[in-house]
């Protein structure tokens, strides 16, 4: 009896014994009633190490037991936080090979798949480590106008060997997949994101590839920092342009620029726009503007492609700091300007065409030949064949005398052929549009023929009045001493 008893007293209960209803959804499940689960198991605590004050040689990461590898880790990092004179290569050898061997272990290490496990602790050491070695102040010389790549022996830092192998931890820490963001980013902070900005200003070509990449991948890895970035780069651009224009790096910057632009969603943000306005155009002002142009018109048209609207303020942005004197900036924007009409629609071009064909006619008359053959080259678009023939009435007028002046007396060769050759064009496209405008030329040119005669009467007209107030001075003269 006491046996069934204790067989029915341990049966265990039914669903619907407790109200379970197998058919209904509206299921409220009360976490207070269940046993809590059991926590992971947790690696072993990774204590800081006491400083150290001496390089030594330490035994490889490898060779250890997991449990033991990460207190090595952290002595590692210290050695790698030491700092040497990398101009003296006498100095300090052992030393600097001691630190060059533990970091390229480091590197390999956070690249294999053993170091995904590493405590935060070691996150946070590993950061600390690498800002100690990056941030540093840059040489004297940095921070002056950028050399040209095509003329300039580009300046090598001398501590790059080690730098180097600093960038490369990072990069194995930034870029991998299975990064965890929200650990990562207490240590990829915002003091950090602009402690990288600011070192855009060395004039190492090598140090500045690899800033580039690194933030370009920490802008697309944490979305936290996007509008940070954006905002540290504009402010860069605004400090160039308005107060030094001096800085190595405005190349790299645009050209994260450009990638960020062509992630832009549509319809595009007021703030997206006014970086247009307000420091894209006016980087066309400075004058070293060959060393990052190529970028830059990247950027620009990559703005007028997304939206078709934003052609005109373009356009007018560049007339507005059009180059007056300086032959080779004015080519250059003369080729920004046939890219950004080719992603120009026929509205947002009628509201420019007057002010733009005006200083195209003026270039089209430029004595530097590569001035006036750059813009008779807009003449081999086809989309800007097609604008300005639905246009013509208007273009036409504007630079038919500019065009003239050249088949008559342009000194180079191919602007006199060009020239002829867009002429024929308009004459085929609109024989009578053409003819007006001939005979407006021939006209204008009989009238200024008129005022010239006039001039050069009147100035006939003075000079001899002059030599006859001369000749009855001087016999009045002669008559006086007689």
């Amino acid at each position: 009896m006491f046996k069934k008893m204790m067989k029915s007293g341990s049966r265990k209960p039914s669903r619907n014994d407790a109200g379970f209803d197998p058919n209904s959804t509206n299921m409220v499940v009360n976490h207070a009633s269940r046993p809590s689960p059991l926590p992971p198991p947790s690696p072993t605590t990774t204590k800081q190490p006491p400083p150290m004050h001496s390089i030594e040689p330490l035994p490889l990461l490898r060779d250890l037991p997991p449990p033991e590898r990460q207190p090595l880790f952290l002595r590692k990092l210290q050695i790698c936080s030491f700092h040497f004179d990398f101009t003296d290569p006498s100095k300090n050898a052992r030393e600097k090979e001691i630190k060059r061997q533990t970091l390229l272990e480091l590197v390999d290490y956070i690249q294999s798949g053993t170091a995904k496990i590493i405590s935060e602790l070691c996150q946070e050491e590993m950061v600390k480590m690498i800002s100690s070695n990056i941030f540093r102040s840059l040489p004297a010389s940095a921070g002056q106008e950028p050399a040209d790549p095509e003329e300039d022996e580009p300046y090598l830092d001398p501590n790059w060997p080690h730098l180097q192998l600093v960038y490369e931890l990072l990069i194995r820490y930034v870029v991998p997949s299975d990064t965890d963001t929200k650990i990562a980013k207490r240590f990829i902070d915002h003091s950090f994101v602009s402690n990288l900005l600011e070192l855009f200003e060395t004039e190492d070509p090598r140090e500045r590839d690899y800033l580039k990449t690194i933030l370009h991948r920490i802008y697309g890895k944490f979305m936290v920092h996007r509008p940070f970035i954006r905002k540290g780069i504009n402010n860069i651009f605004y400090r160039f342009v308005y107060e030094t224009e001096r800085h190595s790096g405005i190349g790299e910057l645009l050209e994260i620029m450009g990638s960020i632009i062509n992630g832009f969603a549509l319809p595009m943000k007021e703030e997206h726009k006014l970086f247009l306005i307000r420091a894209l155009i006016p980087l066309h002002k400075p004058k070293p503007i060959g060393v990052y142009h190529q970028q830059l018109a990247y950027c620009v048209v990559q703005f007028v492609e997304k939206d078709y609207r934003l052609a005109d303020t373009v356009i007018r942005g560049l007339l507005k700091f059009w180059p007056m004197t300086n032959c080779t900036k004015e080519v250059l924007f003369l080729g920004e300007l046939e890219e950004v009409l080719e992603a120009t629609q026929p509205v947002e071009f009628q509201r420019c065409m007057v002010p733009l064909f005006q200083r195209v006619a003026r270039c089209l008359n430029s004595s530097h030949f590569q001035v006036a053959e750059r813009s008779l080259f807009l003449w081999n678009s086809e989309h800007i064949v097609v604008l300005i023939a639905q246009n013509r009435s208007v273009i036409l007028p504007i630079i038919f005398a500019s065009l003239e002046k050249n088949t008559e007396s342009h000194w180079n060769l191919a602007v006199h052929g060009l020239s002829e050759n867009i002429k024929r064009m308009f004459m085929e496209m609109d024989p009578e549009l053409f003819e007006e405008c001939q005979q407006e030329y021939e006209e204008k040119q009989s009238k200024s023929k008129e005022v010239e005669e006039q001039r050069q009467s009147r100035w006939r007209r003075l000079d001899e009045a002059v030599e006859e107030r001369e000749r009855v001075v001087g016999e009045e003269d002669h008559m006086i001493i007689s």
